[in-house]
């Protein structure tokens, strides 16, 4: 089981979280293969951290749906199938529209001026075919404005869905186009314009044209 060595530790968390994000990361992003067995000793070695943190790491990993554990006897990462994206971005498309409407009510400037910059940023990416790159970018426009939204359980919702997305964006290839640099131009304007139901609707296609694409 190969593990990258050019990792970095935050010095903010604890032992358990650093475990969780990086095996979560390395599941979301193929370091971890489905199907993959996991060895929590060569985790520990190469997070430099005891043993425990992992399995506790793990146990949530397992909840989440990343890891399945057979106690006694191994820990496999999940495997990814293609059609259960359809289970998973309709209800992610409606959370991230009922974040719109409810910052559409009284959004700050400076979260308009963010939301510019980072849809910038994601235009060249997608120019320049940097394909993961524009990923992590759409993903990162698409939570400003869940965290401006400010509802603690449409945060925890989308979350959770957003990691699964991402891996299946990951394994599948799914190259986001020019046509969401337009949808990210239109939200902004009509959240500007004060427009939730607008704002929205765009927010929803852009969502769900994804599975038109697969």
């Amino acid at each position: 089981m190969p593990i990258p060595e050019n990792h970095s530790i935050s010095v903010r968390l604890t032992a358990k979280d650093h475990a969780y994000n990086q095996i979560q990361q390395w599941i979301i992003d193929g370091t971890l293969l489905p199907g993959e067995k996991i060895n929590d000793t060569e985790l520990a070695q190469a997070l430099g951290v005891s043993r425990t943190p992992i399995r506790e790491a793990l146990q949530i990993l397992e909840t989440e749906g990343f890891v399945k554990m057979f106690p006694g006897k191994a820990t496999q990462v999940t495997e990814i199938h293609r059609e259960s994206i359809h289970e998973l971005l309709p209800p992610l498309a409606s959370l991230q529209v009922l974040a719109t409407k409810l910052v559409s009510e009284e959004i700050e400037e400076n979260i308009i001026m963010e939301l510019e910059d980072i849809n910038q940023r994601f235009q060249a990416a997608i120019e320049t075919e940097n394909y993961y790159s524009a990923l992590k970018i759409d993903e990162l426009f698409h939570q400003v404005i869940v965290d401006a939204a400010d509802n603690t359980y449409i945060k925890q919702l989308v979350r959770s869905l957003q990691a699964h997305v991402r891996r299946h964006f990951f394994h599948n290839g799914i190259v986001l186009t020019k046509a969401s640099i337009a949808d990210h131009r239109n939200i902004i304007h009509y959240l500007k314009k004060k427009k939730p139901e607008e704002a929205a609707d765009i927010m929803e296609k852009n969502w769900l044209r994804t599975l038109d694409i697969l």
